[in-house]
């Protein structure tokens, strides 16, 4: 058999002031045919999972790979030239039996609401309508009607964190492969649970709900179900959270499936989300369960100043809390200021520096921190590890606030903060500190709950949009809760 296989992926914030372009993608990740690395990045499993079944005798033509840290809306000409370059290779990699791809979901270009279902789309209309088409998405995505016509398999990562993207890309791949061998029929169902929640895996009761989704599957003609979350950041007609199933050609199974775990969902929606405490209050839970667990340090979650939400991740609210207390071994991770990195670098490792940083992006990120600060490391890449991919930071430097015991990482490549190697890589112990500030909402989760003494979420200004019940949508084209009590009246 032959299969291609792409990615194009970054997930979009309209309301980011971080406008995303052609640079956005080729600073994070940008990978030309066969050029992608052994590790998968976070949305490009499909291709690494095919690439190592290609000694079962399948004929993978890899085309174009990319990823953009979240941001706000891509550029028209980035988007479309990304996409005729996938476009292209597909159409010279002719004829092929399936389409794998991985893809976000929640990408949004200038002149597109939609633009994975445009490039689905156009896939369907390069390769026919018996050609396999199927993709692997993120569950923060907008499932829309344009992609599900267009799609054959649909399917999500469970977790949140996503602990298991590739896991998932390996899961669709099989499905893929399957159907196109004639194994199979995938008939995909969805269903709208018309709200939209924050969804986190790592806590009741979510984690009970994905545990029956993944028994589920595999069993009685049912083949796949996912969870799509929705991105609340995101002002488009079908944003919110979807339930899809996809079953053996079995359309009125799929569809009650779909209908009776999306109300089950619905009813959970105010017991999902995390609890959140201002900074103040979190500051202080922080130093009183350090001095409890002196052996591990407690992490403080700045939730929505977090850049795998799309903003800028400058915000200097916790920090500039935590410097006024005056005490406290503390490491910041990270603030995202590509000018101070580049007076740091100039002035050299070991270097004193009266250096002004974070707080630049716009007035919900604070105000800008001012100190003399030593230069501890400047590197041309930082890096941190997300599961089996390693995720640049770009070039990166670690400062020290003279004066107090805080260490600051500053990074050019904006991204949330993943896996504790984030600070290790850069010669920082974190389990030397009292307290680590991390920018992100739970991705974080998984690589630092096994150091932590505990984990605390901090609801901080910031550029996100955080209460769906006041934000300012105006694409949404139907009622969703919280915005309405019950939509289902």
């Amino acid at each position: 058999m032959r299969i291609f296989t792409a990615s194009l992926a970054t997930e979009t914030n309209t309301f980011s002031p971080v406008p995303t372009d052609r640079a956005s993608f080729e600073m994070a990740f940008y990978a030309t045919p066969g050029k992608h690395p052994e590790t998968p990045t976070l949305c490009s499993s499909p291709m690494v999972a095919l690439r190592r079944r290609a000694a079962e005798g399948l004929t993978v033509i890899e085309g174009t790979a990319t990823w953009a840290e979240p941001g706000g809306l891509v550029q028209r000409k980035a988007y479309e030239d990304l996409r005729d370059e996938i476009l292209g290779q597909l159409s010279a990699a002719l004829p092929v039996d399936a389409v794998i791809l991985g893809l976000h979901g929640a990408m949004v270009a200038q002149g597109y609401d939609d633009c994975e279902g445009d490039l689905l789309s156009r896939v369907r209309e390069v390769v026919g309508p018996d050609v396999v088409v199927a993709s692997e998405l993120d569950p923060h995505s907008h499932l829309t009607a344009k992609r599900v016509a267009a799609a054959d398999i649909l399917a999500a990562f469970l977790e949140f964190p996503h602990t298991d993207f590739y896991e998932r890309g390996e899961h669709v791949v099989e499905l893929g492969l399957a159907a196109a061998r004639g194994d199979i029929r995938p008939v995909i169902s969805t269903f709208d649970c018309r709200m939209i929640a924050v969804l986190p895996t790592s806590r009741e009761p979510m984690r009970s709900f994905v545990d029956r989704l993944k028994a589920l599957q595999g069993k009685d003609g049912v083949l796949s179900v996912s969870v799509i979350h929705g991105f609340m950041a995101a002002d488009v007609p079908e944003m919110g959270t979807r339930i899809i199933v996809v079953t053996d050609n079995d359309r009125a199974k799929g569809d009650a499936l779909a209908e009776r775990l999306g109300m089950e969902l619905f009813a959970m929606r105010e017991k999902t989300v995390m609890t959140m405490v201002n900074a103040d209050d979190g500051i202080d839970r922080a130093f009183a369960v350090r001095k409890a667990d002196p052996a591990k340090p407690a992490v403080i979650a700045d939730v929505w100043d977090n850049p795998g939400g799309g903003v800028p991740g400058d915000g200097t609210f916790v920090l500039k809390k935590l410097i006024e207390r005056g005490h406290g071994r503390i490491g910041v991770a990270t603030i995202w200021d590509p000018i101070a990195v580049t007076f740091c670098h100039a002035a050299g490792e070991g270097a004193t520096i009266q250096l002004r940083f974070g707080g630049k992006a716009g007035p919900q990120a604070g105000e800008p921190v001012d100190a003399k600060v030593r230069v501890l490391k400047a590197v041309a890449e930082g890096w941190q590890s997300f599961g089996p991919s390693r995720v640049t930071l770009g070039a990166t430097a670690l400062i020290h606030i003279e004066g107090t015991e805080i260490d600051v990482i500053l990074n050019t490549n904006r991204t949330q903060t993943f896996e504790p190697d984030i600070f290790s890589n850069l010669g920082i112990d974190p389990l030397s500190k009292d307290i680590l500030l991390v920018k992100s909402t739970n991705h974080f989760y998984a690589g630092f709950q096994p150091i932590a003494a505990e984990i605390i979420y901090v609801n901080a200004p910031s550029s996100y949009p955080s209460d769906p019940r006041t934000t300012n949508y105006t694409k949404l084209d139907r009622p969703i809760w919280p915005r309405v009590e019950n939509p289902f009246a």
